[in-house]
Parts: C-alpha cells; sequence; structure tokens
C-alpha cells in the first residue's frame, strides 16, 4: 500500500415535514435541503469566513435591508424568516464532520474550488477516450468568483441563467451551499429573494401537476405570503436548481407547451423546462448545477454562461483547505483519552504540505476536493481521539455515501441503476485484478476491458459513456510518478483495496462455471415444483424408469450450486488470509503506521530513483472486507443501491473464522500480529473476535509505536475476552499514561506485563498502583526497566504493592530511583507478602541505601532474590 475537500456532495430529497430533524449518520449530508424549516429566532451574527479566491462576499446592504420590492413589515419579515430557515438547516452537520470538534463549522473552512468559464464549443468538443485528461482552460478566460457569475458577458449582455457542472467531487452542492448560506447573512446583496430547489426533490414528484407558486409555498412555508410578488421581483429573484441530472427534461414544444402562469399545475420538468426558456417569470436569474453528462438537456441558447467547476487546481488551495480543516479543536477527550495538541496539529499541518510539495501524485488526488476531506479524516482518524464504533471501513463507506447517495447514473435509463452499484461493478473489477496481480498501475486497456466487459446493447454503451464523464474521474487519476507515464492510477491508494474488497463482498466475482451454475438452479427452482408435480403423476401411471432419475436430478441441482457457492466463499477467505499473513510482510509496518505515512510521507531521506521499489503491499484488503461485513457499513452500502445480505454476511464470516481459525494460531511478528487485531477492530463483532482469538495466550506487540488508536484497536478488541493472557509484552512501544489508561482491560487479563523502555514517569505509575489495586489483577510479574519512575513513581507503585495479592515478580532496573527511593523501598517492602523477586539494579544505590535494602530484603517473608 502506497500512500494512502471539497465538503461532500448535498443529497436533496422529498419531503414537507414541519419538523426539523437531527441530523445523524442515517442522513445523507445535507439531505432534505428543501424542507421548511420554522424556527422565529432571530438570524444571529454571521460566522467569520475565511475565503481564498471565489468569495461571493459582496459590500452591498446587510440582510436587515431589502430593495423596495419587499419593502413591507408583513413582506421584509417573511423573508427575514425565510433567511432564518434555510441558514438553520444548511448549518446542520452530520456524524461525519462533528467528528472533527465542538467548534467546527463548514462556514469557517469552506475554501472555494476554481471556476472557469467555459464555452459550448468546449462543450461540444469530442471527450478524451477515458475523461481522466484534465480539459484545459478556455484560453483567456480567467477564473470566475462566485460574485460574478452573473455578471455581463464578454458581449455586455445581461446573463440570467448560469449553468455550473463538474465532475462527482468537485464541490458543486458545497458551492450551491455557500451561496445559500451567503444569501441568509446578506453577503449577498444583488439578489432580494433566493429560492432553491432540489432537482432530485422534483423528480420524485413524478408528473403529478402542481404550480411554481404550490412548489414554493410547499416547501418555504414564510414565502406563502409574498408568492403575488415574485413575478414583479425580476432579476433580484434566483431560483437555484442543484443537480439536473435527476431530472429529464424536454424541450420540444409538441412535449412541453408553453406556460408562463406560475399558478397554472403542471408537472415539475414542465414548469423547469418554462422557466430555462425564460418563458415563465422571464426576468428571474437561475443557477443550475449538473453533472457534464446532463449538460445537454438545456439547448445553449438558453444559457448565459457555462461554468466548469475544476476542483482545488490550485496547491495553494489544498494547503489552505487542510491548514483550516486540521487545525480545528478536538472534542473533548473520552474517558482515558487526550486531545492532539496545537502543536501536534501544526506539526500534521506540515508534514502534509511537505508533502503535497514532493509528492505530485497525493497532490493529484486533492485535485478533487472530496479527497481533501478523506484525508483529513484518516488523518483525524490516525491521530486524534477516536469516536465509539469508528473504524476506517467506516470512514471510507461514509465518504462515498456523502458523494454519492441517491445517485442514480442515469435518471433517463429505466433501470434506474445507483452510481455506485455500477462503480462497485466496474471499478472493483479492476481494483480486484489489481490486488490478485499485485499491480497498482494500469495501462488504458486494462482499463477499458474492466469497463466495456459484457457491454453489448446501445442501453449499456449510454451507461457507460455517462459513467465516463461523470465519476471516472472520482476513481481514477493519471499517473503523475517518473516511469509511468501513461498509465492510471486509482485516486488513493487505499480506495483500490476498498473497492476490491467490496467487489468481493457484494459476489460480484464469479467464474463463468458458478454463473452458468446460477442460472441452471435459478431456472429450476422456478419450474422444480411444478415439473415434480407432472413427472410424479407421470411414473405412477408409466413404467418408465428414468423418469424418477429425472426427478430425483432436479432436486440435487440446487444442492450442488449451494455447495459450488460455499466452495468460492472459502477460496476467497483462503485469499484473504493469506494475504494478511503474507511471510513476505512479515517484517514491515503495521497498516495504521503504513497509512500515515503515506498521507504524511517519511521523515528522512528520500527514495533514489535508481533503487528498486517495494513489492506492492495490500493489507488493507483484508481489514475492508471485515469492515464491510460489519452490520453498520452493510446498512450504509443498503442506502447506497450494494445491499449485502445477512446470510451472505453470516455465510462469509464463517468461512472466514474457519481459516483464521487454522492460520490465527501461529506466532506472529509484533506488527503482523497488530493487524490481525486491527482486522477484528474493523470486523466490529466481539462474539466472532472472541471465537478467533479464544486461544492467543501471547500478546508481544514489542516495538510496535502504540498510538492511541492502537491502544484503542487493542483494548477493544482483547478487553472484553474472558481468559487469562500468559503475557502482555509491551517493551519500547512510546506508551504513555493514556495509553495504559486506555489498556487497562487487557492488563488485567494479563499475568506477565512487560513495560520496560516507554519513557514512563511518576503520572503513569499512579494508573500502575490503580492496577495493583484493582480486585480483578492478575499480574505476577511486572517489568518496568528503564523508564523514568523516579522518587515520586515508586511511592505510588508501593501503595499498589502494599494492597496486592498476586505480583511475585517486580523489575526497577534502571527507573531512576537512587538512594532516597531505596531507602523508601526498603522502609516500606514487608507492606507486601507475596514478592519473590526484585530488581533494583542500575539505579546509583550508595552503599546506606543498598545495606538498608539487603537488610529488608533478608527479613521479607517471601522475597527469594534481590538484584
Amino acid at each position: 500500500m502506497r500512500w494512502g475537500c471539497h465538503l461532500p456532495r448535498a443529497s436533496w430529497s422529498p419531503g414537507l415535514g414541519r419538523v426539523l430533524q437531527p441530523a445523524d449518520e442515517r442522513i445523507p449530508f445535507l439531505i432534505h435541503w428543501s424542507w421548511p424549516l420554522k424556527g422565529e429566532r432571530p438570524l444571529g451574527s454571521p460566522r467569520a469566513f475565511i475565503r481564498h479566491n471565489g468569495s461571493s462576499v459582496g459590500n452591498g446592504p446587510s440582510s436587515g435591508r431589502h430593495g423596495q420590492l419587499f419593502r413591507g413589515i408583513a413582506a421584509s419579515e417573511a423573508i427575514q424568516r425565510h433567511r432564518h430557515n434555510l441558514a438553520e438547516w444548511f448549518s446542520r452537520l452530520p456524524r461525519e464532520e462533528r467528528q472533527f470538534g465542538p467548534t467546527f463549522a463548514l462556514d469557517t473552512v469552506h475554501v472555494d474550488p476554481v471556476i472557469r468559464e467555459s464555452t459550448p464549443d468546449e462543450l461540444l468538443r469530442p471527450l478524451a477516450e477515458l475523461a481522466l485528461e484534465r480539459q484545459p482552460p478556455s484560453a483567456g478566460l480567467p477564473p470566475l468568483a462566485l460574485s460574478q457569475l452573473f455578471d455581463p458577458d464578454a458581449c455586455g449582455r445581461r446573463v440570467q441563467t448560469v449553468v455550473l457542472y463538474g465532475t462527482v467531487g468537485t464541490g458543486k452542492s458545497t458551492l450551491v451551499r455557500k451561496m445559500v448560506l451567503d444569501w441568509c447573512y446578506g453577503r449577498l446583496p444583488a439578489f432580494e429573494l433566493l429560492i432553491p430547489f432540489s432537482c432530485e426533490d422534483l423528480s420524485s414528484l413524478g408528473h403529478a401537476p402542481t404550480s411554481l407558486y404550490q412548489l414554493v409555498a410547499q416547501r418555504y412555508i414564510p414565502l406563502k405570503e409574498i408568492l403575488p410578488l415574485m413575478a414583479a421581483a425580476g432579476s433580484r429573484l434566483l431560483f437555484v436548481l442543484h443537480g439536473l441530472e435527476h431530472l429529464n427534461l424536454n424541450f420540444s414544444l409538441a412535449s412541453t407547451g408553453l406556460c408562463s402562469d406560475p399558478e397554472k399545475p403542471e408537472a415539475p420538468a414542465a414548469i423547469i423546462v418554462n422557466l430555462l426558456r425564460k418563458y415563465m417569470l422571464p426576468e428571474a436569474s437561475i443557477l443550475v448545477t449538473t453533472r457534464p453528462s446532463a449538460i445537454g438537456r438545456i439547448p445553449s441558447k438558453y444559457v448565459g454562461r457555462y461554468g466548469v467547476i475544476c476542483g482545488f487546481s490550485d496547491t495553494n488551495l489544498q494547503k489552505l483547505y487542510f491548514q483550516l480543516r486540521l487545525n480545528q479543536p478536538d472534542c473533548g477527550p473520552g474517558a482515558g483519552a487526550v486531545s492532539v495538541t496545537p502543536a501536534q496539529r501544526d506539526h500534521l499541518v506540515q508534514m502534509l504540505t511537505r508533502n503535497l510539495e514532493g509528492h505530485h501524485q497525493i497532490a493529484a488526488a486533492c485535485f478533487l476536493p472530496s479527497y481533501c476531506w478523506l484525508v483529513c479524516a484518516t488523518l483525524h482518524f490516525l491521530h486524534a481521539p477516536t469516536p465509539a464504533g469508528q473504524t476506517l471501513t467506516s470512514i471510507y463507506t461514509s465518504f462515498l455515501r456523502l458523494n454519492f447517495s441517491g445517485e442514480m447514473l442515469d435518471s433517463t435509463d429505466p433501470s434506474k441503476l445507483s452510481l455506485m452499484a455500477y462503480a462497485a461493478r466496474t471499478m472493483g473489477k479492476l481494483a480486484y485484478e489489481g490486488v490478485s496481480s499485485r499491480k497498482t498501475y494500469f495501462s488504458e486497456e486494462d482499463v477499458r476491458g474492466c469497463l466495456e466487459a459484457g457491454v453489448q446493447t446501445e442501453e449499456e454503451f449510454q451507461l457507460l459513456h455517462v459513467f465516463r464523464r461523470d465519476a471516472l474521474r472520482f476513481f481514477l487519476a493519471p499517473c503523475v510518478e517518473p516511469g509511468h507515464a501513461g498509465t492510471f492510477v486509482f485516486t488513493v491508494p487505499a480506495m483500490q483495496e476498498y473497492l476490491a474488497a467490496l467487489y468481493i463482498v457484494l459476489g460480484l466475482r464469479k467464474t463463468t462455471l458458478q454463473r452458468v451454475g446460477k442460472e441452471v438452479a435459478e431456472l429450476v427452482g422456478r419450474v422444480g415444483e411444478d415439473v415434480s408435480l407432472v413427472l410424479g403423476i407421470m411414473a405412477k401411471l408409466l413404467p418408465l424408469r428414468a423418469l424418477p432419475l429425472l426427478f430425483n436430478l432436479l432436486k440435487v441441482v440446487p444442492r450442488v450450486f449451494g455447495r459450488m457457492v460455499g466452495k468460492s466463499r472459502e477460496a476467497v477467505a483462503q485469499a484473504m488470509v493469506l494475504e494478511m499473513f503474507r511471510e513476505e510482510d512479515y517484517y514491515n509496518d503495521d497498516v495504521l503506521d503504513q497509512m500515515g505515512a503515506s498521507i504524511l510521507g517519511v521523515e528522512g531521506p528520500r527514495r533514489h530513483p535508481d533503487e528498486p521499489p517495494d513489492d506492492e503491499v495490500f493489507e488493507l484488503f483484508p481489514m475492508f472486507m471485515g469492515g464491510l461485513l460489519s452490520a453498520h457499513n452493510r446498512a450504509v452500502l443498503a442506502q447506497l443501491g450494494c445491499p449485502i445480505k445477512t446470510l451472505d454476511a453470516l455465510e462469509n464470516a464463517q468461512a472466514i473464522k474457519k481459516k483464521l481459525g487454522k492460520l490465527g494460531r501461529q506466532v506472529l511478528p509484533p506488527s503482523e500480529l497488530l493487524d490481525h487485531l486491527f482486522f477484528h477492530y474493523e470486523f466490529q463483532n466481539q462474539r466472532f473476535s472472541a471465537e478467533v482469538l479464544g486461544s492467543l495466550l501471547q500478546l508481544n506487540l514489542a516495538g510496535v509505536r502504540m498510538t492511541p488508536l492502537k491502544c484503542t484497536v487493542v483494548a477493544a478488541v482483547l478487553g472484553s475476552g474472558r481468559h487469562a493472557l500468559d503475557e502482555v509484552n509491551l517493551a519500547s512501544c512510546q506508551l504513555d499514561p493514556a495509553g495504559l489508561r486506555t489498556l487497562m482491560p487487557v492488563f488485567l487479563r494479563a499475568r506477565k506485563l512487560g513495560l520496560q523502555l516507554n519513557s514512563l514517569g511518576p503520572e503513569a505509575c499512579r494508573d500502575l498502583r490503580d492496577l495493583l489495586l484493582h480486585d480483578q489483577c492478575q499480574v505476577t510479574t511486572l517489568r518496568l526497566s528503564n523508564n523514568p519512575l523516579t522518587v515520586a513513581g515508586v511511592a505510588l507503585l508501593l501503595e499498589g504493592l502494599a494492597g496486592n495479592t498476586s505480583l511475585k515478580h517486580l523489575s526497577l532496573l534502571h527507573t531512576g530511583l537512587g538512594d532516597e527511593g531505596l531507602e523508601l523501598l526498603a522502609a516500606q517492602l514487608d507492606r507486601n507478602q507475596q514478592l519473590q523477586e526484585l530488581n533494583v539494579a542500575y539505579n546509583g544505590a550508595g552503599d546506606t541505601a543498598a545495606l538498608a535494602l539487603a537488610k529488608a530484603a533478608w527479613k521479607h517473608p517471601s522475597l527469594e532474590l534481590l538484584h
């Protein structure tokens, strides 16, 4: 595995509810933008916006002043309530964003992506073969700021309709959201009234007739009072139509007749068509966002300006995004957790910035703002206190939900295939073939082969064309590394392993025999009962011996297919377990360190260009497989149109458990053992882990850098076990007191506990004292050598020794006790009556202190050995 935002897209849904629902993990980001909001409190002071380049902030009047149109008291109050309701709703954060801290707000970390003006000629130009190359910006057309979208064009003509388009992940939803919030806080003085519509919401209404005024009144109740004034608002009325790809528009007069009356009931698509024709409310301003494949649904003669959203094409925008988001204060620490300090956050930002400057592939990935979000979320997971239940797999699943929830590949296609399901089938196939052949670079032929596999009909080619234009760049990027020109890589390497795992757990990998067998079994299942009944009657009437044989064969075929599927699951489980326990990976870093290094880079000299590269490592692939089988991730995948049946998940888990039971008993190096525990952490199934790890008697993680996340992983997986651990070796793990508190449930199961070489000081001794005094403590050997415990630390340890009945061997070698510490130990040694061995060598003992301790040891009833 080599190196491992746009703020995620909006998924609006229909809804006319009057109660503001709390945002949680089940509600897609910015869902239900067009629900009415009923708050009545005055609109608070706007948040401080930190903007770069394309700011929509203007110098116009504040939100409390309106033009002559809405000068009346009733109209002004209605507009103010509308502003407040929109601001209240658009400021809500999903769970994925709340993890970044209690003071985190998208307002304060927004960085506008680059928008460049496009032309109809550029839109008609043939698309690149794989739609991966960045299209060169139009000559002489500078970037557009949000406040410039409706400026007159080059010929001085007034612009009334603007179409912004961009592929998945470029930031369309975030731009719309920012424009709405800017208007709510009075920073878009050019418009007195802004009405956002979700095209996904409108498409859910089907062909049911309704009027424009009804659409507005149902979604924005405060505007009922000013509906008659909308027709006279002119260009100061702005309609925002987000996600045009969800609507199937037909501009032919034969299909959609002319209608200028906003009170006349029509199909929602017909209302939008007449708005865009400028036949209904001809003076109103309109902003449309869409994916590239749907641009042609609006004839160019109705569009005043096209703008292509280019993402963070400037690395300075990426750096600014990371600085703003990663420098947010953390959530309050939970039990045993410690927040990341400002110095640590600054260090993360500095390392990431250096890696962006020197590692061009990560900069190419962060060209999409959504991947900037993924990088920040991953770093937050690796370095900040981890919310309960959060896993790496859940971060990637949530990332896809934030970008693809509710997205169909093509709304005009009768199959209504979800975009994520199509990506899992095509990109998942490419990802799995790469994992199985151990490669991360793909030729154009490789990509085309996976995309076009099984495509035969005109409808399938149309779906492929839409996917290429709208989403292929989200998953694949041109490789910019030296020596790999003309190849493609997954946007982030971990995404390849995630999609490969998704391809497997969805059951998309099938051999020809399995596909034929499934079809035969389904056919037999459909007609089996009827045919069996007929054959049974014929067997009684006619002396045909072959009929009973055929009758039995009909029963056997489904069983044979079931066994074939079972063998396939066992083969997948075998491949996954072998990938997890590859001997070639035994002495590399654990997967969490690998992931951090891939994002932040490795401190030290860079690899020489002539030095042969390391073999490709895919150790995250089995982790993602386990994580995708967890109940939470299966629920989110179902929202994306990729359901995993519970029975299939159980059978896959049984096959994996069978293979892990055989290979998991071998003694593993520390880094591989942590990877094994991380797999169980991702799986989030305590019963499964307890059965598989029931034979684990020695936990040897010596030399593994135990970050707060790794301590959480070990405690979550092993803390609830019942059997005792013969030995827990955490020597030289850079443990701190917070890590000790997190690992306390594991320490209570240990008989031998090794904590040497960890720089533990007196504060850590307070937690060790609590361990020794715990009524479930069964530690018989405690090694604390080479830790600066000092006199203060040994005083706390003596309190624990006084009330402990299990400890027999204690090592305090080279712990900085000095004469004072040894004399204190000699004076209170008799408070413990079970100690058999004590090691206090290399503590700078003088003759007096050493003699006093020797006398105390001589008098001790159980002490047999004193070093």
